[in-house]
């Protein structure tokens, strides 16, 4: 955005779910040249780490929004001034506003992350400024994260109290209201025994960060590791959680991948994993088995008749994990998945994915196996209904039949594949069944059928 002749550096709107962001780390510093398209600014939000490209080219002449600090979408981050500008005045004291939004659009979404209240202790949260409601019904507004936790629930967001501006259905009083809903129960009131005199306790600070002991170091979690630890604990609290395990002779597409690996390397440059193989299987296998790929709403059972499917990644470091999705996976061959997949963890791991990347899954893979393991038990990725674990190929003794109908002991590669599923809507032989049609693919299928 241009101002004069300076550009202005904002929090984008990376999706229609992210209202806020946190700027984790400036990479040019006040004075630096900065070309159009260079990164200049990290920042991560509760789905995605991503670097923010500069929308012009000259000298970084302010920054506004400083490393740790989390602000609105909308909000401007700094300035960027002519080749040869200096500095400009430093930005506004603490406590004061930083800057207002450039649109209508950034406001409401200032509004919807104020409401949200999710601020890590320590850290400062910098709000755009919000003009008064005249019209009285800021309360029929909900939030997306309001809305999917109210579906998940099959809770009207009208019947719940607002404690946001206008009355508004914030997180926390719909989070609230599902636990007070959850551990409702009848009791027999008890009779009130008045509590024993206590001398008025003086006023205690409330506590700090933990300092760190000998040997102990303390950080504080970035919004990504936020956001992983509320999606963890509140699928465990939401799901009835069952895994199931199956062993897999990968024979045959170790042999198909023997002989295409070297052509789509140098074809295409793609790298054909064992990944791609299972991943096209799963969405066909899913074809038949639709509730794996389903989800629940309140009370009712929604299917889909495509397959968005999510392949989880790590970053590295353990700096957190991350979910990018494969829209309409179902129309892939082998080389598009491959290649598919490949993109995904690339622009996982060089933070360039958009929060819209992460959204809209149906079913989940992830692959442990890569890193050697053989067998876990993940958490299903919210609101969907399943999640499949693969696992390392290994080289095993198998029983197998001879060509005169014998039994006989051969060394056969072996994966272990899991499926995690929500037992509310998937029973176990409704899993055994599609983990059984899933083995029977890559076992029998041959290269036509990729």
């Amino acid at each position: 955005m241009a101002t004069g002749t300076a550009v202005d550096v904002v929090m984008p709107q990376m999706g229609v779910s992210v209202s806020e962001g946190t700027v984790t780390r400036w990479l040019k510093s006040v004075g630096d040249h900065v070309d159009a398209d260079e990164s200049i600014v990290e920042i991560s939000t509760d789905k995605v780490d991503t670097e923010v490209p500069s929308p012009g080219t000259g000298t970084l002449t302010e920054i506004l929004v400083h490393e740790g600090q989390t602000v609105a979408v909308g909000t401007l981050l700094g300035r960027i001034g002519d080749a040869g500008a200096g500095p400009a005045a430093p930005p506004p004291p603490s406590g004061a506003s930083v800057a207002e939004p450039a649109t209508q659009a950034a406001t409401d979404a200032a509004t919807t992350a104020s409401s949200e209240g999710d601020v890590a202790p320590g850290e400062d949260r910098v709000t755009a400024a919000e003009p008064e409601s005249h019209d009285g019904h800021d309360r029929t507004f909900v939030s997306p994260v309001v809305a999917r936790i109210a579906a998940e629930h099959g809770i009207d967001p009208a019947s719940v109290p607002g404690s946001g501006r206008g009355g508004r259905v914030t997180k926390k009083d719909m989070l609230a209201f599902v636990e007070r809903q959850q551990g409702a129960a009848p009791a027999v009131p008890a009779p009130e025994i008045p509590a024993p005199a206590r001398e008025p306790a003086s006023a205690q600070p409330p506590p700090g960060p933990p300092q760190p002991e000998g040997g102990e170091g303390v950080e504080p979690m970035n919004a990504m590791r936020r956001g992983i630890a509320e999606h963890m604990r509140r699928s465990l609290d939401t799901a009835a959680h069952v895994t199931s395990a199956i062993e897999v002779d990968m024979s045959k597409v170790v042999a198909i991948r023997d002989r295409l690996k070297p052509e789509y390397q140098r074809s295409y440059g793609v790298n054909l994993t064992y990944l791609a193989f299972v991943a096209r299987a799963t969405v066909e296998t899913l074809r038949d088995w639709p509730w794996v790929n389903a989800e629940l709403r309140g009370e009712s059972i929604v299917t889909h008749n495509y397959v968005n499917l999510g392949f989880a990644v790590a970053l590295e470091g353990g700096k957190g994990l991350i979910v990018p999705v494969l829209k309409h996976a179902e129309g892939l061959n082998l080389l598009g998945m491959a290649r598919g997949v490949a993109d995904l963890a690339e622009r996982a791991r060089t933070k360039k994915l958009l929060p819209d990347d992460v959204q809209g899954g149906t079913f989940t893979i992830t692959n442990p196996g890569s890193f050697g393991t053989f067998h876990g038990t993940p958490i299903i990725n919210q609101p969907q209904s399943g999640i499949l674990g693969t696992y390392a190929v290994v080289k095993r003794p198998w029983v197998i039949r001879d060509e005169n109908g014998n039994d006989a002991i051969a060394i056969r590669p072996i994966m272990n594949l899991t499926l995690t599923y929500d037992h509310r809507l998937v029973d176990g032989a409704y899993a055994g069944g599609f983990l059984h049609d899933l083995r029977a693919r890559l076992e029998t299928s041959g290269e036509a059928d990729y």
